[in-house]
């Protein structure tokens, strides 16, 4: 089976030049493995970051609904693996998620570095996972073409495109979860304060499934703590 990697960005080019370095030892260890970079507007060059490590970068809308669609429709594997430019990753285990063969699923989580509180983030992000199905950006989901297919394709949504895309898949199967560990960036909770961030995206995914219309939701996101952080 080929692997097709898609990571959205915007304005992440420090963020993205570690994973794609990350990355590198399986694009040259690995047969049948493509990796594009699907810009949604920055200001920060991430072509020159994806050129000069010699990946593909193309451009979309904003929004990472849009930005993987993008990418899935550029892309040509039989698996397709969708990871945030702030994710981390051991080569090594890149070739558990191109071995998937059928369904779709995610990977397991940790922060790092591991702030007080962000252990027990990750320990609810898991059994969240584990119990309803529901897999978020931050955990790597992972589908076979065919398993997109099925579920109707990837959501070109604004926000929440991860829930929905789950909330689809999960009609099909339960998510497998791989054996491979990846890390991802506190910065979010640690600027804009671990309760806070809890709390407010909780209440964004409410309204989500009380039925609140994905772009008057990324209103809401773009004036909440996450946003207004830096």
């Amino acid at each position: 089976m080929t692997l097709s990697i898609i990571i959205p960005v915007l304005n992440d080019a420090a963020s993205l030049a570690l994973l794609l370095d990350d990355l590198t030892p399986a694009r040259f260890s690995a047969t049948g493995l493509e990796i594009i970079v699907v810009d949604g507007g920055s200001t920060d060059d991430p072509q020159q970051v994806s050129a000069s490590r010699g990946v593909v970068c193309t451009a979309s809308a904003r929004g990472r609904g849009e930005q993987l669609a993008a990418g899935i429709a550029a892309s040509q594997g039989d698996v397709i693996w969708m990871l945030h430019a702030d994710t981390r990753l051991d080569a090594a285990e890149v070739v558990r998620v191109a071995a998937v063969r059928a369904g779709w699923g995610r990977c397991r989580l940790r922060f790092d570095p591991p702030l007080p509180g962000m252990r027990m983030v990750a320990f609810f992000m898991e059994w969240r996972s584990r119990l309803s199905s529901i897999c978020t950006g931050d955990q790597g989901i992972f589908t076979t073409r065919q398993c997109l297919l099925e579920a109707g394709g990837m959501p070109s949504q604004p926000l929440m495109e991860d829930i929905e895309l789950s909330r689809r898949l999960k009609r099909i199967s339960r998510p497998k979860i791989a054996a491979v560990q990846l890390s991802t960036s506190p910065r979010r909770w640690q600027k804009a304060g671990l309760w806070r961030t809890i709390v407010f995206m909780w209440s964004m995914r409410l309204r989500y499934w009380l039925g609140a219309p994905p772009d008057e939701l990324m209103t809401a996101y773009s004036e909440g703590p996450e946003m207004r952080r830096e």
